[in-house]
């Protein structure tokens, strides 16, 4: 078997020293944030009052820079920013149309065309979906 190992006694001096240490090394890092806001770009659910209450509150100032950051997160990616932030976006970014649509040009616009059978389809088609309906 394995010879056992005796520990030293618990030196209270050296574990006082090694608490000290960290203690001081937490503080030469800590911040202290005293400005708190709401997040923007979470979801603000506004609960309102019961319908018999009597509690009437006071109106409050609106501070201009927290409204102009609840519009400016609720604006598309497009009039947020001028260039695509991601890749994803960079698919939709330019969303107009590269030519003007004309629906009397023949070679661009090929409008749907009934046929005899294809009517006779939709018919059947219908009348399929209210005998399923009615059943």
């Amino acid at each position: 078997m394995a010879k056992s190992i005796e520990k030293d006694p618990v030196d209270i001096v050296h574990q006082n020293a090694i608490h000290v240490e960290t203690i001081m090394k937490e503080l030469r890092h800590q911040k202290l944030h005293t400005e708190f806001n709401i997040n923007p770009y979470k979801k603000l659910h506004i609960l309102t009052d019961k319908p018999n209450s009597n509690i009437t509150y006071k109106k409050e100032e609106e501070d201009p820079a927290f409204v102009q950051a609840i519009h400016m997160a609720r604006l598309k990616p497009t009039k947020k920013y001028s260039h695509p932030q991601t890749e994803a976006q960079e698919i939709g970014w330019l969303s107009s149309p590269l030519i003007v649509s004309d629906r009397s040009d023949r070679r661009l616009n090929f409008p749907r065309q009934n046929s005899e059978i294809t009517k006779y389809m939709d018919a059947a088609w219908r009348l399929k979906e209210q005998t399923q309906n009615l059943g």
